[in-house]
């Protein structure tokens, strides 16, 4: 038995990462916008200063990335010819509600999703749409404090109900939160948050955190109210965290690593806190404000599905001499000897996501889908654009594999596979467009120069065999 006949192959990519028109269509300033290229990428997380507009002396990304807002027709077309059966991208809530606190929504934004929407069904292929992928409107930051603040559960409702609403019979998957761990890590990212000197960081993400949780069931309660067949998910940062030794301090501090990433999506599959995280907070002093009700909401409306993205499995180490980081990634970890790795650092461990495929179905019991998988490298194209990628295409062939094995010999339920950047776009770890992931290059560089055109690579004509062999031709 390989994948079900009904397997959703296709591509993945986010708003802010590839749609620009940052100013069109009435659509107002969200965090995504406003963080630069280069090493100032993410000053917010370093306490460097805070950045709540374009500032001169930076290059912003995000404002035309490969302005998929006037390509998407063009864009579209090409992922049908690859045969996608789904295409999972964002919806840029600015887009929707400028301030993100409006009372009504802006037409402009809605009709533009509701064509992009229609033109994908025309092709067959099943919208898989993530409501927030990182991005929170900047007024509600400099307003409200970003998820830190209450208010914002109403102001996402007022979303989710509008496009629940808009879109039903053209969208039936929905994604609540993306990487909704990532909160940890990246909290201006993940949650819109500023720290104010001497703030109790912790406390302020794990607060953000449960308002996200309750927005997320919410959602999930809201969906299945305004259209039974809509199904929800949880997406989580996944992969495994392995013990550097058998050491038995290494195998709990990786335990303990992975619980940390889990508690998410614990709550949102299982409906409460789990105990293990209950206790790390005590232990640290974090007292969330929650009450009643939000406890029986996290209980009666859990996700239908979990979705995940994979690229790096992680190391876990006691031993303060073990000290040689991966690069290139919000999860750096210790460095696995066993494994090699791309050009940014990440190390490639195609095993390593039927592992964490198993250890997810075994922990949830509910369908999974894999929503982000896919290699950034430095392409070189010829004169007319073409890229030989076979890199690319060696990654993803062993991925695919070994999620195939995950299938066929362990039993994992899959939904499905987007791998991520199905065309190249801007980098969410460091804004750059030379570390492309995508089945078709796009001509634009690092400042933002180039043609924007659309190109084929050898990987498009590969990917697009794989899909119409349902995974069995992988040469």
């Amino acid at each position: 038995m390989g994948f079900r006949k009904d397997f959703l192959w296709g591509g993945a990519t986010a708003a802010n990462q590839c749609e620009g028109g940052y100013n069109a269509g009435g659509r107002g300033l969200a965090n995504v916008d406003v963080v630069p290229v280069g090493e100032d990428r993410f000053p917010i997380i370093t306490g460097q200063k805070k950045m709540l507009d374009f500032e001169p002396g930076y290059f912003y990304p995000a404002k035309e990335a490969i302005d998929m807002y006037h390509h998407y027709k063009e864009d579209i077309k090409l992922f049908a010819e690859m045969g996608f059966k789904t295409y999972r991208l964002s919806i840029a809530w600015t887009r929707i509600f400028p301030n993100g606190d409006e009372a009504e929504p802006n037409e402009q934004g809605l009709a533009f999703y509701e064509d992009l929407f229609k033109t994908c069904k025309s092709y067959g292929i099943e919208p898989l749409v993530t409501i927030t992928h990182f991005d929170c409107p900047i007024h509600l930051i400099k307003e409200y404090g970003g998820w830190r603040n209450r208010k914002m559960i109403d102001f996402y409702e007022n979303l989710v109900r509008t496009l629940f609403t808009r879109y039903q019979g053209l969208v039936k998957y929905w994604l609540t939160f993306n990487e909704i761990n990532m909160i940890l890590h990246a909290p201006f990212m993940g949650a819109g948050l500023v720290f104010e000197e001497d703030e109790d960081e912790t406390q302020v993400k794990y607060q953000a955190s449960h308002h996200e949780l309750v927005a997320s069931a919410l959602a999930t309660k809201i969906a299945h109210e305004i259209d039974p067949e809509n199904q929800v998910g949880c997406m989580l940062a996944a992969g495994l965290n392995y013990p550097y030794s058998c050491k038995p301090e290494d195998v709990f501090a990786a335990q303990e690593k992975d619980r940390e990433n889990y508690f998410f999506i614990d709550v949102q599959s299982r409906g409460a806190y789990p105990n293990y995280a209950l206790k790390q907070l005590e232990r640290e002093g974090v007292k969330i404000e929650m009450t009643e009700e939000d406890l029986a909401l996290l209980k009666a409306h859990t996700v239908d599905f979990i979705s995940f993205s994979y690229y790096a499995s992680r190391v876990v180490t006691t031993d303060p001499k073990l000290n040689e980081q991966t690069e290139g990634n919000i999860f750096a970890s210790v460095k696995n000897p066993y494994l090699e790795a791309s050009e940014w650092g990440w190390q490639i461990d195609p095993l390593g996501l039927r592992t964490t495929m198993n250890a997810l179905y075994d922990r949830y019991q509910k369908p999974l889908f894999i929503v982000e998988n896919g290699l950034g490298a430095v392409d070189t194209p010829d004169g007319e654009g073409y890229v030989e990628d076979d890199y690319r295409i060696d990654y993803l062939r062993e991925h695919i594999k070994a999620m195939k094995d995950a299938v066929e010999l362990d039993g994992v339920d899959l939904l499905g596979y987007t791998s991520w950047g199905c065309i190249d776009l801007v980098s969410a770890g460091t804004g750059e467009m030379k570390k492309r992931y995508g089945f078709i290059y796009v001509d634009r560089d690092n400042e933002g120069k180039g043609t924007l055109k659309r190109t084929k690579k050898k990987s498009f004509d590969w990917y697009k065999q794989v899909i119409a062999s349902n995974g069995e031709n992988l040469r």
